[in-house]
């Protein structure tokens, strides 16, 4: 599936989004990223949740804050039945510049810098978080923003935490950087099915291959050969969820030796594929 850029404009007449649907929408963009914070709310519905590094469950009551630059899969992706999203997204400067460097928000800001390896809140919160977005639906531009400072306060104060650890690495880097990287992952969502060298990445980016290990591993915390293989079981859990068959599903995803693509999905998401396939869809 390949990586893409969302663009996202604020709702009219705001300095930030905030959407709410009813049901799920089949959308031309499923695995992407933005440069956007974004609050996710799921009061129905439940599914499989890849956010950067991280694969897991959700459930119904989901509350989820990602970082800018975060791929995450669309969480109404595959939805079947009832289900319901409330999604608030903004930029850190949509208050200005120095808005998180004032004193007060010192809990804020952090909590800001956590959400770069995504964050899911407990039963509490959830439902504190909920009520609010659900009241931010119907108010006026000015009370909605008053809403949403008081709403960024009770996430930072929220002990009810967890860290997803889903920081892909691409969030801090310089924009010179950024755009290197960005190519980087175009190629592998390209060819990640086919035998791929660290010399054919170093000449995408006219690097020595010296040079591009020390740089792939500077910016993304890993080497290429663990960070191609996670993308590779990403993909392959997406093909598992559709029935195709464990054999199938290896090749198709670049695995040329079915024994090493059972020992490393095993390894990546604790169980092996024949069993992850076999789990109720959703």
């Amino acid at each position: 599936m390949k990586l893409e850029f969302e663009p996202i404009q604020p709702t009219p007449g705001s300095s930030f989004t905030l959407l709410h649907y009813t049901h799920a929408e089949d959308r031309d963009i499923l695995w992407h990223y933005h440069p956007e914070y974004e609050l996710v709310y799921i009061p129905k519905g439940s599914g499989r949740r890849h956010i950067g590094q991280h694969f897991s469950r959700y459930e119904r009551g989901e509350l989820i804050f990602m970082g800018p630059n975060l791929p995450h899969l669309s969480f109404s992706y595959e939805q079947q039945g009832a289900f319901e999203q409330i999604v608030l997204q903004l930029r850190e400067d949509f208050m200005g510049d120095q808005f998180l460097q004032r004193p007060e928000l010192a809990a804020v800001q952090q909590l800001f810098l956590r959400s770069r390896q995504g964050l899911s809140f407990g039963p509490d919160t959830r439902a504190r978080v909920g009520d609010t977005l659900r009241q931010m639906l119907d108010q006026p531009a000015p009370e909605r923003l008053l809403t949403l400072l008081q709403l960024f306060y009770h996430l930072a104060a929220a002990t009810d935490v967890t860290e997803l650890h889903a920081d892909m690495g691409i969030s801090n880097q310089q924009a010179r950087e950024q755009q290197r990287l960005k190519q980087v992952y175009h190629y592998l969502e390209q060819h990640y099915a086919e035998p791929i060298t660290v010399q054919e990445l170093a000449d995408q980016t006219f690097l020595t291959v010296p040079a591009f290990c020390r740089y792939f591993k500077r910016m993304t915390g890993q080497t290429l050969t663990n960070f191609l293989q996670e993308y590779r079981v990403s993909q392959a859990c997406l093909l598992l969820l559709q029935g195709l068959p464990v054999l199938e599903v290896s090749y198709a995803v670049g695995f040329n030796n079915l024994s090493h693509f059972n020992r490393t999905f095993r390894k990546l998401t604790g169980q092996s594929p024949s069993a992850y396939r076999k789990q109720p869809a959703v």
